[in-house]
């Protein structure tokens, strides 16, 4: 399949229409409070599916679990929706091998936005999973399974979001919620939610943004994408060194997916984050140093009005350094006296009049 040309597969597209069409349910179904706060919570709970387990854990294995552990993040992350982890990996996997060249699935500047949004996953030649690249993971027959058949958590999980509506509604009736209503906001919405946003990181994370690495492809960070995906936005950092269990290098940048993981390893479920090699948090800082000068230049010559700051901005520094020296009490040192100054001062009258 790997070598058909790209074209959608309308077949394999009728799992992703139904997902998209199950929103307009809630015409029937309407809203509570409680159902559209469930919603949110799984959205976030299962982006973090998406970013923590099947990214930074089966496709760069960036941390280490036991094998039960890694059968329950399997478990977990087929609620995201999003095909098996073995899936999931191989194709990330292969993204980074070829990112931003023909062979790239999802390359917006091979294929367009649109199609490296959602159209790749419509197509036959992407719907296998390559086992011969993610060996490590296929000497465990449990997670082959899952992979084989994706569609077993998807369902489960939905009847599992369905019942959980139906005893909201038996026992708590003042919620004003039902299975079916539930279903709706919980699965459908959540989850079509859970794919965009997902799928941004294909789509935008190569388009919009800052480029602190100079990576091979044009990958780039954007602290909106960050919050949206709890920390994949800094897609520049990731593909610059892509085994880190953080996306986010410095602490300035967000990234909630690395402090769960970072809280989870303190239960002993994983163990054995992977941090940023200094070497390369410093070849950022000189980056983004070189980056502020030549803005600062770019500045100097778009608005030549502005100058002045250069000369004053100095002189500004030398003030408060004052103001603070004198609020502490701190005398200014004497000035140094120089040889010539002595001679100089043994000419002047008043020492003519001392000898």
């Amino acid at each position: 399949m790997r070598n058909e040309p790209e074209r959608v597969d309308w077949v394999r597209c009728i799992p992703f229409l139904i997902l998209h069409l199950g929103c307009i349910g809630v015409i029937w179904t309407g809203a509570s409070a409680v159902a559209v706060w469930t919603a949110v919570a799984l959205y976030f709970a299962r982006m973090f599916a998406v970013t923590g387990i099947h990214h930074r854990y089966f496709s760069h294995k960036t941390y280490s679990t036991s094998r039960a552990g890694q059968f329950l993040l399997a478990l977990f992350g087929g609620t995201a929706v999003q095909r098996g982890a073995l899936w999931w990996a191989y194709h990330h996997r292969h993204h980074h091998q070829h990112s931003d060249e023909p062979e790239d699935a999802h390359s917006p500047h091979v294929h367009g936005f649109w199609w490296s949004h959602v159209g790749w996953i419509t197509s036959r030649r992407n719907f296998p999973t390559d086992y011969s690249q993610v060996r490590d993971l296929t000497k465990y027959p449990e997670l082959v399974f899952l992979n084989r058949f994706d569609a077993i958590v998807p369902i489960a999980f939905a009847f599992a979001v369905f019942g959980f509506g139906k005893l909201l509604e038996i026992h708590a009736p003042g919620l004003h919620t039902s299975g079916w209503q539930m279903l709706v906001w919980g699965f459908f919405i959540s989850t079509t939610l859970l794919f965009h946003g997902t799928s941004c990181i294909n789509s935008m994370a190569h388009l919009m943004g800052r480029r602190r690495y100079k990576t091979e492809d044009d990958s780039r960070n954007s602290l909106l994408l960050a919050f949206i995906t709890l920390g994949e936005g800094w897609h520049n950092n990731h593909h610059r060194y892509q085994s880190s269990t953080r996306n986010g290098f410095y602490w300035w940048e967000v990234d909630i997916t690395y402090y769960t993981l970072r809280a989870l390893s303190w239960t002993g479920f994983i163990w054995g984050l992977k941090a940023v090699p200094k070497s390369v948090l410093a070849e950022g800082e000189l980056s983004d140093h070189h980056s502020s000068v030549a803005a600062a230049r770019r500045a100097a010559l778009v608005h030549p009005e502005y100058a002045s700051l250069r000369r004053v901005v100095p002189a500004a520094a030398a003030i408060a350094v004052a103001t603070m020296n004198a609020a502490h009490g701190t005398a200014p040192l004497p000035a140094p006296v120089h040889p010539q100054s002595s001679q100089v001062a043994d000419k002047s009258p008043v020492a003519e009049t001392g000898r």
